[in-house]
């Protein structure tokens, strides 16, 4: 099996899907790596590293003449998918959801597409799932961009001048990225404040040293643990607004990382709260790319609104892309041991986590678009 890894077009990306470590384990599994020139270069993996590893390098054009699986991070261009051929079987992200159109070019392409942010969230699929890996990184670094905005330090720190006080953050969702955050913030020396709309992440904020700001409301109970919040009512929002409201407009710093899956991401701060805020206070939005947490957040985007900063970043792992490449691509690793076998794909359509992923198979879209 020709694997085809591409180099990442997308604007301001760094990271590779696949770094020189995993290159290696996938050539002693007995596989080829094809790479395209270069595609490891932003995250610091120069091609000769890539040589040594057992990859050969290829310009584009030969990744996708010569490869049978096609492998990259973020969702293919309208030129990739013009470069595919019938038999392809293209791993990334995908969106289903928000890229219906796309998903019908792959199909009528004739490949077979699997979408990673598609993984199905259960235990045996952890080690598969890249969403939760590069959170984990988003949440590290929304504090650590968010340290370098503010205009003041995180922990409490006592001098023969006086003694300056500890900064206060607040996370709104207490998945992978706000429980990261909770502890990065907290190692920092910051007096740490969380909110969600799950009630079993009371005790795991907790555990971290946070203060849970609890919102009581029946109509959010979910069915079962789970990631991902459901979308929440609009009585819960405004309870959730005045339960937080003193928390926010005390914190210096604010992270939001509240998404649901195939759908924009909710509002959690308004503009009328955000003017209400301390001057200095920073935003970090890590749901920008979704329409944002804050309405004032903009994709890749820092603004200054009545003396508040508001970042808005979905690229976090980006400015991490060493890290971010070496997790992601165990992640793919593990899925292709998982979809594989000495003879190739076993395409066990029914089995889980393949069900959950494989968009399209032979031409054919498996999954309802939105």
């Amino acid at each position: 099996m020709k694997l085809g890894i591409l180099k990442e077009v997308k604007k301001g990306e760094t990271r590779v899907a696949i770094p020189p470590k995993i290159v290696d384990m996938f050539v002693k599994k007995g596989m080829e790596c094809l790479l395209e020139k270069d595609a490891g270069l932003k995250a610091q993996f120069p091609d000769e590293v890539y040589s040594e590893a057992g990859a050969v390098i290829k310009n584009k054009a030969d990744i996708f003449k010569e490869s049978d699986v096609i492998i990259k991070i973020n969702p293919f261009e309208d030129d990739e998918i013009d470069s595919l051929k019938k038999g392809h079987v293209t791993i990334s992200l995908l969106y289903h959801l928000f890229n219906p159109e796309k998903i019908k070019k792959l199909a009528a392409k004739g490949v077979t597409s699997f979408s990673l942010d598609a993984m199905p969230r259960i235990s045996r699929a952890q080690d598969m799932d890249v969403l939760s890996s590069q959170n984990n990184l988003s949440g590290y670094r929304s504090v650590i961009i968010g340290a370098g905005k503010l205009n003041r330090i995180f922990p409490l720190m006592m001098t023969a001048a006086g003694t300056v006080t500890p900064a206060r953050v607040l996370i709104f969702g207490v998945g992978v990225a706000g429980l990261q955050a909770i502890a990065t913030a907290k190692r920092l020396g910051a007096v740490v404040e969380a909110t969600d709309i799950r009630p079993e992440t009371k005790e795991q904020t907790e555990s971290l040293g946070a203060k849970f700001i609890t919102v009581e409301d029946d109509s959010v109970k979910q069915d079962g643990p789970s990631v991902y919040a459901k979308e929440a009512t609009e009585e819960y929002k405004r309870k959730q607004r005045e339960a937080v409201e003193a928390s926010l407009f005390k914190a210096d710093l604010v992270i939001t990382t509240a998404l649901i899956p195939g759908r924009k991401a909710p509002v959690l701060i308004t503009k009328d709260q955000v003017e209400k805020m301390k001057t200095g206070a920073v935003i970090i939005d890590l749901a920008a790319e979704m329409g944002g947490n804050c309405e004032l957040s903009k994709p890749d985007t820092t603004l200054e609104f009545d003396g508040v900063k508001i970042c808005g970043t979905a690229m976090a792992p980006v400015s991490l892309a060493t890290t971010a490449s070496e997790l992601f691509g165990k992640n793919i690793y593990n899925f292709l041991n998982h979809l594989t076998d000495e003879n190739g794909f076993k395409w066990e359509l029914d089995e889980e986590i393949t069900d959950g992923t494989l968009i399209v198979y032979e031409g054919k879209i498996r999954k309802e678009l939105n």
